[in-house]
């Protein structure tokens, strides 16, 4: 099937894709958008996240047919041209990306965490980031990036 959707804004077509693909391999490797770690396989780790219609959602269960006509917006759509998000800013100054396998999920959920909760608190935090799994960072690098990101976000 041709797969016809809106990514990072722009319209987007891929070829030859078969229906029960996921939306991950449509994004990594037939549109060029290696941003979405593929990890698990299995929506736990959060790794892939993506915002689909604007929801976040594990883009390695969403099969590449339900994408069809909808809106993605991956981790590299998340920065304006050549300027970071200010979530991704935050998660570069306050040391929260080591191997870097995580971050993309979690800087998506991160950012749709703060357009509905722009003051979290430690606990909305937890709650918020609990789908998404970090093997390097303990997390308190994290929770200081959301927290850093957050004042921004009010003080801007």
């Amino acid at each position: 099937m041709r797969l016809k959707f809106t990514v990072n804004g722009r319209r987007q077509e891929a070829d030859d894709v078969w229906e029960g693909e996921s939306l991950l391999y449509v994004l990594r490797e037939r549109l060029g958008l290696p941003g979405s770690k593929n990890a698990c396989e299995q929506g736990e780790c959060g790794s892939c996240t993506v915002y689909l219609d604007g929801v976040p959602a594990c883009s390695c269960l969403v099969a590449a047919g339900q994408a069809e006509g909808r809106e993605v917006r991956t981790v590299e759509g998340l920065a304006d041209d050549e300027q970071l998000d200010p979530v991704q800013q935050a998660f570069v100054e306050t040391g929260a990306v080591q191997c870097g396998f995580c971050t993309p999920g979690l800087l998506v959920q991160t950012h749709d965490l703060l357009e509905r909760t722009p003051q979290p608190s430690d606990a909305e935090i937890r709650e918020s980031l609990a789908g998404n799994l970090c093997r390097c960072t303990g997390y308190e690098k994290i929770m200081d990036a959301v927290r850093l990101a957050a004042a921004r976000r009010s003080d801007g």
